[in-house]
């Protein structure tokens, strides 16, 4: 049995939805993720996020490089692949940097696919700064679904949770209490609910790992 330490490490890796744009700091997905974890009775530490508003696969892993090094994480986060779809690179693309990046968060979280998960690209077409940019909505939604089929093949193969936020996404994004100012990046609430969707995944994965029933105090 694989022993989890008394108090957890956790990096997120991704791009704007990781940092939180818009946000404050406590309002990040993966910040209310660590804090919805401790209040089910698991001891982890605020995450350490690399990501920043903007970055591509390949933009997030030069600054993983530049940050090196990095150590090793009991439990790794990846959401990234929106600023690909949104300056039009094609789909394998995103599949050769996307399973890049996997393999590399398996290799920081101690070389365990079973410390990874990964959450699906949200759609932002369904939000207003999308529908005033004049671009073509539903091309939108259908390069998102190519890119997160192939995320979730990708995750498959290498033994990796995959959480799918896109329809949360679709279903709230339109909602201005769902984004910031900007209409487009999401506001507290909307990672309220991405949390809301992560967290029994998380559980999961740290009870298989340490022996924990999910949402039981460790």
């Amino acid at each position: 049995m694989e022993i989890v330490p008394d108090t957890i490490s956790y990096l997120a890796l991704g791009d704007s939805y990781s940092i939180g744009e818009g946000v404050e700091d406590a309002a990040r997905w993966p910040m209310q993720l660590a804090r919805a974890l401790r209040a089910g009775g698991i001891d982890i530490a605020d995450p350490r996020i690399v990501a920043r508003t903007g970055w591509t696969t390949g933009e997030l892993s030069a600054a993983m490089d530049a940050a090196e090094p990095l150590g090793q994480w009991d439990v790794v986060s990846l959401l990234v692949g929106v600023n690909d779809q949104y300056r039009g690179h094609v789909v394998d693309d995103y599949r050769t940097h996307f399973t890049r990046l996997l393999l590399r968060a398996i290799t920081l979280a101690n070389a365990n696919p079973q410390r990874v998960f990964v959450l699906s690209i949200p759609d932002w077409g369904v939000t207003p700064f999308a529908s005033d940019s004049g671009r073509d909505l539903q091309q939108i939604a259908d390069e998102l679904d190519a890119y997160n089929a192939a995320a979730t093949d990708i995750c498959q193969a290498n033994g990796v949770a995959f959480v799918d936020i896109t329809p949360a996404s679709r279903e709230l994004g339109s909602m201005r209490a769902m984004l910031v100012d900007d209409g487009l990046h999401p506001s507290a609430a909307m990672y309220a609910e991405w949390t809301r969707l992560v967290l029994p995944v998380v559980q999961a994965l740290l009870a298989k790992l340490a022996s924990i029933d999910p949402g039981q105090p460790s």
